[in-house]
């Protein structure tokens, strides 16, 4: 967490001077704009593992912070997730998870204390993953199984690769600028253990459309989709909240350069959906 840095500003009088501390945030609000922002979003981010998710989450880390001058909301960043507490999320009206998803019993409580209250989340990708065994088990019910209602994650696409989406809900303030279908930037998309159109709380907004098909190029059979119904954008209607599957760029890990071959932040529709349903989510009325 930055240092926070202090402006004196004395006023001075007859009989006293007043003097205004002025805080500026965790990590990426922008400085010198006198403007009151709309909201405030917090993301959390671990980027410690997998090249693709730490490629996404830099890339996530530039791009936002364009869009908080342009709409009006600030938009600052943290890699500790210990600040996943009741008093630091006070502060926010929109809670954003990058990469990974908290693994510790009171930042759990804290984060399902603050959507109970009304707050607000966006997740992407990896932020959904549960595989029991893994370093990242289904141990949470309340969050995979009731907020996020998708389970365990089943298996993925290889390698990534773009896909052409459909759009489910043209109705939801996040999709209502798209068109019925639109090429997502390259991704490795995920399968769920549970279906999501069976759960009455769960509001799909887009899909893999089947002209994608055979999605993956592999070199594994499994990792190649020829069909099936995968949800890729959803909703929870008993919450504020919106997870996106996007999150995971496509690396040079063959010809050993490590290099970023693919960016999910360059798709100008994908980002129409991106920031309309972060716009929805930090005007949208509180409980």
């Amino acid at each position: 967490m930055n240092s926070c840095p202090k402006v004196i500003k004395i006023i001075l009088g007859p009989i006293l001077a007043s003097i205004l501390f002025v805080c500026v945030g965790v990590g990426g609000m922008a400085q010198g704009n006198s403007r009151v922002p709309k909201f405030k979003v917090i993301a959390f981010f671990t980027g410690k593992s997998d090249l693709a998710h730490i490629s996404f989450v830099n890339e996530a880390n530039e791009w936002f912070p364009k869009m908080a001058a342009k709409y009006h909301f600030s938009y600052d960043t943290t890699s500790n997730w210990n600040n996943l507490n009741s008093p630091f999320l006070s502060g926010y009206q929109v809670v954003l998870f990058l990469d990974t998803r908290p693994d510790v019993t009171v930042q759990r409580e804290a984060f399902e204390k603050y959507m109970n209250a009304g707050g607000a989340w966006m997740g992407f990708h990896f932020a959904a993953f549960a595989l029991t065994p893994s370093q990242f088990p289904q141990n949470w019910d309340w969050y995979h199984n009731r907020f996020l209602g998708s389970g365990s994650y089943a298996s993925n696409t290889w390698r990534p690769t773009s896909a052409i989406l459909r759009v489910e809900d043209a109705a939801h303030p996040a999709t209502r600028h798209l068109p019925t279908t639109f090429h997502a930037s390259p991704n490795e998309w995920y399968r769920w253990g549970n279906d999501l159109r069976t759960n009455s709380d769960i509001r799909i907004l887009l899909s893999i459309d089947s002209s994608s098909f055979p999605l993956g190029t592999g070199p594994k059979e499994h990792e190649i989709w020829h069909s099936g119904y995968y949800p890729v954008v959803w909703t929870n209607k008993k919450y504020k909240m919106i997870y996106l599957n996007m999150g995971h760029n496509d690396m040079d890990y063959e010809g050993g350069t490590n290099k970023t071959l693919s960016h999910t932040f360059e798709n100008e529709i994908q980002n129409r959906l991106i920031t309309d349903g972060l716009l929805w989510l930090g005007n949208a009325k509180r409980k």
